[in-house]
């Protein structure tokens, strides 16, 4: 092997990663169009409590998952009293703005919030390339916010498959009614080599160098019980196509 060969290869080894490089502009260029989705009281302590993490997509319009702002979900029940809201800021300068559901999907797990007191400049794009397993991807959310508090994290991940939603199950007496409704007609999802937390649901997963979003967020795969996770993670986490998003978004408008 020739000396200018050698390098050559030495010089290739020294030059920065772009992807990684990137990564952190990208961070600062999209964190102000994160937020985090929960509930208002002024007579509770703490008066704002955080549910799940959401992005700005309009000037007026953030994106989640339906189960964060689900009423009907006994895991939250204070969104039954509590005043829906978008926390915009971070840690003690957040603000709760007041939202409302403008648009959900169930079946895939979104939803759309609209604000009217404030308008974001900050918006994240919706990409419409096409994703492929090996690829890195990052996502930025509120990972167990009651703890943290409105700290903004971090995590990347590789895609690490793209398969059906449906979760196999161990015998059929573990198979419930909504899982044999998506046995029937399962759509595609993207499984990630990554942890997510509760509170990461609704983060948008997005490309480390442009920060267009690919997926959002939507849940970890947990072993045994929910609490669990926090100290036992799967590290497998599962994120919805933005396209479903994008369709939502048309069905809003």
């Amino acid at each position: 092997m020739s000396r200018w060969f050698i390098g050559l290869l030495l010089v290739l080894m020294l030059l920065p990663n772009p992807g990684f490089a990137s990564l952190p502009d990208t961070i600062d260029n999209i964190r102000d169009a994160v937020v985090g989705i929960g509930t208002y009281d002024r007579l509770a302590s703490p008066r704002a409590q955080i549910a799940g993490t959401g992005f700005v997509i309009a000037p007026n319009l953030v994106a989640t998952n339906a189960h964060v702002v689900d009423r009907d979900d006994p895991l939250n029940d204070p969104l039954k009293e509590h005043q829906l809201v978008v926390l915009v800021g971070h840690a003690r300068q957040a603000k709760a703005i007041p939202a409302e559901l403008v648009a959900n999907d169930v079946r895939h797990d979104l939803a759309i919030l609209r604000v009217n007191d404030i308008r974001f400049d900050n918006i994240m794009q919706l990409s419409t390339r096409k994703v492929r397993e090996g690829e890195l991807y990052a996502f930025t959310g509120f990972p167990i916010g009651a703890v943290l508090g409105l700290h903004p994290v971090t995590h990347r991940g590789i895609i690490s498959a793209i398969s059906p939603i449906v979760i196999p199950a161990r015998t059929a007496k573990d198979l419930n009614a909504a899982q044999l409704a998506q046995m029937r007609n399962p759509y595609q999802i993207y499984q990630l080599d990554a942890t997510a937390y509760p509170g990461n649901s609704g983060s948008p997963l997005y490309h480390p160098d442009t920060g267009e979003v690919v997926a959002v967020i939507n849940k970890v795969l947990v072993k045994t019980t929910r609490e669990a996770v926090l100290k036992d993670p799967s590290a497998i986490t599962y994120a919805i196509p933005v396209e479903h998003l994008i369709k939502l978004m048309k069905q809003a408008n």
